[in-house]
């Protein structure tokens, strides 16, 4: 099968069974990493950190990035348009009947079922990015590490959490990060 049909087909995918939003696509992301190696488990880490700083859906910036890094630009297109054809098809068939089956116990139901499971899915790709962004080397191990990086994390969590800072946007705390990146020497 071509390049460009694989991105389709997975992309395609993402977009289908990816409910929850831009950060519900990571395990699908780490998956095609796995699979295809289009780029490694660091580059999934930085994209998520340029998707989340750049102007746009994060879902729709990764994918970008995936089939730009797998196929250049041809790549780049095919992967975001077919990560968006599926939610445009869904849209245009439910946008008729969607007052009459939002109320609908079992759609409702579904839906309860739904969100842990998406949650525990994107819950799996946040710690494979915290073992990026904090272990050395991915190891998982207290010796490995990477200290800077958790005095980083703890610094720019705690102050996510200030009420005061909590109103900045989150470009500000990846800025923020950034500087003191470079002054710690990370």
């Amino acid at each position: 099968m071509g390049e460009l049909l694989t991105i389709c087909l997975e992309f395609f995918k993402t977009g289908l069974f990816a409910l929850g939003g831009g950060l519900a696509t990571l395990p699908f992301l780490s998956q095609m990493q796995q699979t295809y190696g289009w780029f490694s488990a660091e580059e999934l880490a930085n994209m998520i950190a340029v998707g989340e700083s750049t102007p746009g859906p994060i879902g729709v910036n990764m994918a970008t990035y995936v089939g730009y890094s797998a196929s250049g630009v041809a790549g780049a297109l095919t992967a975001t348009l077919s990560l968006v054809l599926p939610s445009l098809i869904v849209v245009c068939l439910i946008a008729g009947v969607l007052d009459k089956f939002q109320k609908n116990r079992y759609v409702e139901n579904a839906f309860s079922v739904i969100r842990p499971a998406v949650t525990g899915l994107i819950a799996v790709a946040g710690l494979t990015v915290v073992k990026i962004a904090l272990f050395v080397d991915g190891q998982v191990a207290f010796a490995a590490l990477d200290w800077k990086a958790v005095a980083l994390f703890v610094v720019l969590s705690a102050a996510v959490m200030i009420p005061k800072l909590k109103k900045l946007h989150p470009v500000v705390f990846i800025l923020a990060g950034a500087v003191m990146g470079v002054v710690l020497g990370m």
